[in-house]
């Protein structure tokens, strides 16, 4: 028994023609039909789903969010598409050189006229897809620095208020409200419901994240936040793995604790949020502190502060005591007295001072009265006047002869001055100048005369020279046509030689004879 092959044209029925809906006429097939005819082939004898695996090519993601790639193996490659309703279910970001399982059917491209896979589903080879999506989320994000430790921000060592955003109906929840209860009673607890698996519950955790940071004044201030959710699968805490989660909680004006799933559950949350805890219930154990906890603190910090207090007055009494010992404020007159003595001693020897001043000065003034009265006052005026006068008229004659003798001077040299006065001088230079100026005029005129007459010469023996002239005396300029270069000796004519003759009024071409030629009809 033959085996039949896997391509039969024969049982293939060709389509019906596009526009008339009648088979095409036989043996003649239009381009569309011959591509349908392709299409029905492999969707006849083509599996209807195909897994191929392969590395990726080239990628290509133009505005339509449609996804165009290429898979190749040793030698060979296949091109794919990937429709924009698939691609955004993609979890991960193809890239070129990825090993990949490939999910769908080969379809024809009619247009072109190319064969091409539909890819439906892609599968990175040798790691799962939500895996890698998780390992290039978090590259990238640690890249921008969102993990950073220093970045984070410590929790309040005793909230007030603190907020939960996960799921009303999930054990989370219910876990933390009780933990809550147990140790911190008096803590004020707002929960922000929103899904926590499923698509569009990313979405709903970071719009909760904006919302309670934006109305945390209005809500009477908030100390910190709880993210999170139970235990589960990769998949159902994949909301957590979220590019748009983990930027809301980056953004966050308020601290984060994260709490997904159990301690071996490590997600993007988990590393973007300030603090991670292992569980929901963890979480609640670090943002609530024990009542019994803050009691004892209290009660430490009143038993230091009570001892703190005792010492502060003990010492305060040892030092009022020391104070009111002291002989200064125990006596105070004994040192006024003190200081009022010693003001009568003080008193005492400044008066004995100042009479012993007295009696000095009036000493020193009896000696120069009776030191005047022996002077004779009279004679010895009568002595200095006189020789008062003689300095006075030896000094007026020494100062007379130097003045005459310097009007004499002044005299003669006012003479000197008169007789070389400038404006003489300037009158004869005047007068020179005129004639200098005048001189030059005339110069200068016969200057210009010659200079025209000179150029007026020169002028007429360029128009003598001047081409046209000589041409309108019957002479002509002859020319080589093609290259325009003058013609100046019989020897540059050839036969043939198209020449160009110009005359005084107009220019004409003809065509040479070799002068060495004798013309047979002369």
């Amino acid at each position: 028994m033959s085996q039949r092959p896997l391509f039969d044209p024969d049982r293939i029925r060709p389509p019906a023609d596009a526009r008339s809906g009648n088979p095409p006429d036989s043996g003649t097939y239009t381009v569309r039909q011959v591509n349908e005819l392709v299409r029905g082939a492999l969707a006849q004898h083509l599996p209807a789903t195909l897994h191929v695996l392969g590395e990726v090519g080239d990628v290509s993601r133009p505005a339509s969010g449609h996804l165009y790639f290429t898979l190749k193996d040793t030698g060979n490659e296949l091109a794919c598409v990937m429709w924009r309703s698939a691609a955004t279910r993609q979890r991960f970001e193809l890239q070129p050189g990825m090993e990949v399982i490939a999910t769908g059917f080969i379809d024809v491209y009619a247009p072109r006229g190319t064969y091409q896979m539909s890819v439906r589903r892609l599968e990175p080879r040798g790691v799962g897809a939500l895996e890698l999506a998780f390992r290039q989320l978090k590259e990238r994000l640690e890249a921008e620095g969102l993990f950073d430790p220093r970045r984070k921000r410590p929790l309040p060592a005793v909230p007030r208020c603190i907020a939960i955003i996960t799921s009303p109906a999930g054990a989370a929840i219910r876990d933390i409200l009780q933990t809550l209860r147990r140790r911190f009673p008096a803590l004020r607890v707002l929960v922000f419901p929103v899904r926590v698996q499923g698509e569009g519950a990313a979405a709903e955790i970071a719009a909760a994240i904006e919302q309670m940071n934006a109305h945390a004044a209005e809500l009477g201030g908030l100390d910190a936040a709880i993210v999170g959710r139970g235990g589960g699968s990769l998949e159902d805490l994949w909301a957590f793995n979220e590019e748009v989660v983990a930027r809301a909680i980056a953004a966050s004006q308020i601290p984060i604790i994260s709490a997904v799933g159990h301690e071996v559950d490590v997600s993007i949350s988990d590393l973007v949020a300030d603090v991670r805890a292992a569980t929901p219930t963890a979480a609640a154990e670090l943002i609530a502190p024990r009542l019994s906890d803050l009691l004892e603190r209290l009660a430490q910090q009143v038993t230091r502060a009570t001892r703190a207090t005792r010492h502060a007055l003990d010492l305060a009494r040892a030092r009022l005591a020391a104070a009111l010992a002291y002989d200064g404020l125990a006596r105070p007159l004994n040192r006024v007295q003190a200081r009022a003595q010693r003001l009568d001693e003080l008193t005492h020897r400044l008066t004995v001072a100042v009479r012993e001043r007295q009696r000095l000065a009036r000493q020193r003034s009896e000696r120069a009265e009776l030191a005047l009265l022996r002077f004779r006052a009279g004679a010895h005026f009568r002595r200095l006047s006189e020789r008062l006068a003689e300095h006075v008229l030896r000094l007026h004659r020494a100062l007379a002869r130097p003045a005459m003798r310097g009007e004499q001077a002044l005299a003669l040299r006012l003479a000197r001055l008169e007789r070389a006065a400038p404006t003489r001088h300037l009158d004869r230079l005047d007068e020179q100048w005129h004639q200098v100026c005048r001189r030059l005029e005339l110069a200068a005129g016969s200057v210009r005369k010659r200079d025209r007459r000179r150029l007026a010469a020169r002028l007429e023996a360029l128009a003598a020279y001047n081409p046209q002239h000589v041409l309108r005396r019957g002479y002509s300029i002859t020319r080589d046509a093609r290259t325009r270069r003058i013609i100046r000796s019989v020897e540059e004519i050839r036969a043939g030689l198209r020449i160009s003759t110009q005359l005084h009024d107009g220019e004409f071409r003809a065509t040479s004879d070799d002068p060495h030629q004798p013309r047979l009809f002369d």
